[in-house]
């Protein structure tokens, strides 16, 4: 019986994840763009993430650079919520809040996550980059 069930949910999942493309395009209620809004931007905090791993894995043997990569990406974290949260300050309370929120998180970590790739295609014997090459 818990397969069954289970298999029921799996499939409600996977035809509402391809809905939920639609749905966004076409999104008509408040719900649908908080919930749209929110998960775009956790696709792009994955992203940045990837990147991240990718930068870090290049610099697993310097610890200096390591810990100077931790530490600025602690302090972006700490300035985007801060942002975003100042940002979205003018609707606190309103059902619009999560939304507006939301879209402050993805745009910032967009630009953080592109600012990093720069890091990963830097050119052999660029001395301003902090990253090897691969």
């Amino acid at each position: 019986m818990k397969h069954v069930i289970l298999s029921a949910a799996l499939a409600l999942f996977a035809s509402g994840t391809a809905q939920a493309a639609d749905d966004c395009a076409n999104a008509q209620d408040q719900t649908t763009m908080d919930v749209c809004a929110s998960d775009a931007f956790k696709k792009s905090d994955k992203q940045l993430n990837d990147v991240y791993k990718q930068i870090g894995t290049r610099l697993k043997d310097d610890a200096d650079k390591t810990k100077l990569l931790v530490t600025a990406q602690r302090a972006w974290v700490a300035f985007r919520d801060a942002e975003c949260a100042f940002s979205s300050s003018g609707v606190t309370g309103a059902s619009v809040y999560p939304m507006i929120h939301s879209i402050c998180l993805d745009g910032l970590t967009q630009t953080r996550t592109k600012d990093l790739q720069v890091y990963l295609a830097c050119e052999e014997g660029d001395m301003s980059c902090p990253v090897p090459s691969e």
